[in-house]
This record gives structure tokens, sequence and C-alpha cells, in this order.
């Protein structure tokens, strides 16, 4: 066939009528316009009337040059289906290292996709498999990616690794990882692996938004623990909400993250760990600009990291844990983090810290920071059952209660057995739990029982009456704790108050028992208007300089 350089689907074969398989014609076509390109250099487009695409059975196997371009989201859609082969994964596109030796020097170059949905509901494989993704491309050069819309996978939605060159832009994933309990590799909204390229990996993810997805809402992973991470990659303008993490940095260097919302993600906002598969967390990032709020865990989790690391100007609040949590994990690097910066930031609301470090910093900067109101979590325990007592599908009312506004926040509610908190007992309710994510004086709000979901509940939702039990407030709850070893810290300059009413955040600064705090200085900080004593030292700091620090 003679191959123009843009080709219309249709009068290529391809039908769009949601119930002819349309893979075998766009396989042939882009195999055509592949080989024409490899021949005469000059790169190809399809391009893809509205109508709804079946890929049954067989991903499309990807070539370089050839550009996938749609109608517009919602107009052109790419339906995935694999009832032939139960266990094949079928992604619209792929071109991977172990299928079909992807690589630097075998790479896809100058392609485009873009305007149009893939709706990955259709692909059911009998176990979890990682590839059942919307788009698994890896070494593209020249790439472009833009406004897609993915949702539905069992796997990854967009699930393309080692971008050089490449754009990202305007893609929208949902409930993506629909067959990942959330502890399998994948299941993201955006999944980028890095590093395949080398040292820079020069890639730009901008306003993208990732939502009710498995595992991450949008992660870069280093694939290879012997790689370099790389530098080079932003993310810019991004939303992430309803996924188990909302954005997360699992191995690359420097990564830019600026102007991106993070809302209730189930675990952690923003997360850098050893969570990845070669267990290496990003180092040397930059967050900046950001609004990290209403995650039911922690708003930035921190760990397995060398350092450094900056958080400038940022906004984390009313998280269901701490505002900043510095931790390590098992299998990661333990190293203590070196040159953690935390610069101006308004951290308030967070049911427990502000900021509280369970894993050692050497020489962490932490200055012109506002953090307040922190230790939200500060109701007493309570129980219930009976009149008035009544569940939603994210909610429990009890109307006759009379709770500290917010001060559930975070707790795990249990449902069911006898009615007043007693223990079960045989022909009592089931008992379930729940998260709570924030409360009014007589509602609490509940996080859905896993990402996508409409429901708290495993089953159905508990009938009028049920009994419920909420646990008491942890305490000492600070701005500040430490219950790690820091080493010449730099405090200056900090807010670290509450003023309101009551005042739950009981210490502007802890130093744990476990904990211990050598050199550095503490000055120039308003400690004032704390529930109780400003500081508690449980451990005595050693060394350093703690002075003018107001309270």
């Amino acid at each position: 066939m003679t191959a123009p350089l843009t080709a219309d689907a249709h009068e290529h074969g391809l039908v769009g009528d949601g119930t002819a398989d349309d893979g075998p014609a766009l396989q042939k076509l882009v195999d055509a316009l592949g080989d024409a390109t490899a021949g005469d250099g000059r790169p190809r487009t399809v391009r893809v009337p509205a109508g709804r695409y079946l890929i049954r059975d067989k991903p499309v196997l990807w070539r370089s040059g050839v550009s996938l371009v749609g109608a517009g989201r919602g107009a052109t859609c790419f339906a995935l289906t694999n009832p032939g082969a139960p266990t094949q994964p079928v992604p619209l596109a792929w071109f991977t290292t172990a299928q079909h030796g992807a690589g630097r020097d075998h790479h896809i170059a100058d392609v485009t996709f873009a305007h149009f949905e893939i709706d990955g509901l259709g692909v059911e494989t009998e176990e979890y498999e990682v590839l059942a993704k919307g788009l698994g491309l890896q070494y593209v050069l020249r790439g472009r990616f833009s406004d897609l819309w993915i949702h539905d996978t069992a796997a990854t939605g967009f699930g393309c690794d080692f971008l050089q060159d490449t754009v990202v832009e305007g893609v929208l994933t949902e409930r993506c990882g629909r067959q990942d309990p959330g502890e399998k590799m994948g299941g993201a909204g955006i999944g980028i692996g890095v590093g395949g390229w080398g040292p820079v990996e020069r890639l730009a993810v901008t306003d993208c938004t990732a939502r009710g997805n498995g595992t991450n809402g949008i992660f870069l992973e280093l694939q290879q623990d012997d790689w370099v991470p790389p530098r080079g990659i932003r993310l810019t303008a991004c939303h992430a909400e309803d996924n188990r993490y909302g954005i997360s940095d699992w191995g690359a260097d420097g990564l830019l993250v600026t102007g991106c919302t993070m809302l209730g993600n189930h675990v952690a906002g923003f997360d850098v760990s050893a969570q990845g598969t070669t267990s290496v967390g990003g180092r040397g990032g930059l967050v900046t600009g950001c609004v990290i709020d209403g995650n039911a865990g922690d708003g930035v989790a921190l760990g397995n990291t060398p350092g450094p690391y900056g958080f400038h100007g940022n906004r984390v609040s009313n998280n269901g844990r701490y505002g900043y949590w510095q931790h390590n994990l098992s299998g990661g690097d333990q190293e203590p983090a070196t040159d953690i910066v935390l610069e101006s930031n308004d951290i308030h609301d967070n049911a427990l810290d502000g900021i509280r470090v369970d894993a050692p910093l050497h020489e962490p900067a932490i200055f012109g920071n506002r953090i307040r109101g922190n230790g939200r979590r500060a109701a007493p325990e309570a129980h219930g059952g009976g009149e008035g007592v009544h569940c939603g599908p994210l909610s429990l009312t009890d109307e006759r209660a009379d709770w500290l506004p917010g001060g559930h926040r975070g707790k795990e509610l249990t449902i069911g057995g006898e009615p007043g908190g007693a223990e079960v007992t045989a022909g009592a309710a089931a008992v379930v739990t729940a998260v709570v994510t924030d409360n009014t004086a007589t509602r609490l709000t509940l996080a859905p029982l896993r990402p996508g979901a409409d429901t708290a509940w495993p089953d159905a939702t508990p009938g009028p009456g049920t009994a419920y039990r909420l646990p008491d407030s942890p305490a000492p709850r600070a701005g500040l704790t430490a219950a790690a070893a820091v080493t010449h810290p730099y405090v200056h300059g900090n807010r670290v108050r509450d003023d309101g009413h009551p005042r739950t955040q009981v210490h502007a600064v802890w130093i744990a028992p476990e904990a211990t705090w050598t050199g550095g200085r503490v000055s120039g900080n308003d400690f004032s208007g704390n529930g109780s004593a400003s500081t508690r030292f449980d451990s005595a700091p050693s060394g350093g300089r703690w002075r003018d620090n107001a309270g």
C-alpha cells in the first residue's frame, strides 16, 4: 500500500462500532506506516474519527515514527478486552524490553498519542498482570502524550518507561490498577520507570490528573538498583486525589514538583521511600507551592533517602496523621538523611504532630514555617449505638453526640458488636473498620474502602442503630517531635503555636525519650500559645544553642 503522511483510520479498515475487533486493522496500518517511516525517515500519523474501537485479546505492537490522534477524549475511545485470552494483558500499544528488546539503540521515536480515551474495563486477567496497562511503551524518544483519558485498567493506566525529551500533558487517569490490591507492582494512574537513558532524562509531566487509582496517582520508579537515579524530571500543575499514594518519588534525582495538589489520598499525599521495585528512594528533589491537604494518612512521608530534599512554600494541612513524617522502611537506605529543608511551609490542623522525625536526620534546616493548630486528634474515646445512629456510604452520624470538630481525624472507627461499645458476643453484628477523615459535632466523614470506591464499607452499609467505637486520643501531640537522632539542626524563625479553642497542639517541640538531639541552633522561634509547656524534653538536647525563642 502507499503510505500517506496522514492516514484516516476508517479508510484503512477500522470500523469503530464497538463490536468489530479493530486491533488487526490497526496493527496492519501501524506496520505499514512504520515501514514507510523507516524507509524515508518521515513520521506518519493515524487520525481516528469519533467512535468506539475494540482492541480484543492482543495489544498493538507500536512502531517508531507512527502517531495516533483521535477526535477528542470521550469522542474517540479504544476499548480494551480479552475474552479469548484470559492470561493476556491487552494494553492499547506496547513496546517493551522484555517482549520486544526495547533499549537505547532500539527505541520508539517521534510519536504523539493525543485526543482519545482508553477504556480498560474489559480486561480481566486470571492473576494480576503488571503489563495489563492502557499504554505500555518503553524507551521513547521525542514523545508527546496529550489530552488522554485512561480509566479502569487492570494495572497502571499510563505505564510508559524511559521517556527522553518527552512531554506528558493533560492526561487524566481514573480507577486504574483495578486488579491491584494496593501491594503489587504498578497499579497506578501514571507510572513512569526511570533510569534507562542514563543520568539525565528530560521529561515534563504537566497538568495531569490522577484520581482513584489503586496504588499511586503519579509515581517515578528507578527500574534497576545499579542504575544512576536520573535528573531532569519535572512535575507541574498536577492533581492527585483518592489514590493510595498521591505523588511518589521512588528513585529520581532532583525531581521538581511544582504547583501540584495532593488531596484525599489514603496513605500519603507525597511519598519518598523504599516502596519501589529497587527499594531506592528519591533524592535531591524540590517540592514547591503545593497543596497537600486532607489525606487520610500523612501529608508528606519522606524516608530511605540520603538526602538532600527541600519543601518550600507548601500548605500541608488537615491530614489524618502527621503533616510531615521522616521515616525509613525496612529494606531501603537506612543512613541518616542529610540536608532536609523545610522552609516557609504552612503546616496546620494535622491530626497528630505537624512534623514528626522517626528516622535520623543530619543537618536539617527548618526555618520560616508556620506550624500551628496540629494535634487535632484530641477527642476522647467515644462509643454509641441505637436511636439516632445511622450510616451513609461514607459517613456515620450520631445525632446525640457532641464531638470536638476534627477531634477524631485519622482514627479507626469500629462498627458492630454490642451497643454501648461492649465486647462482641455471639449473634452481634459483624465488626468492620473505617478511617475517619474528619468530623463535625455529630457526623464522621469516612475514607473510601479503597481508592476509587464509593463506599467505606466492605459489604452493605450498616443499618440504623449499629454500635460503634472510637479510640482515645494519643498524647502528646506537638508541632515538632523528634523521636530519632537529630544532629546539628538549624531551627530558626518558625511560628509554632496554637491559638485555637481548645489548643490541641500540646507542645511546640517535644524530644521523645528515644531521641537524641545533638548540636545545632534553635533560635528566633515563637513557641508560645500551645496547649501546655512550649517544650518537653524527655531526652535532653546535647550541645548547640537554644536562644531568643519566645515562650
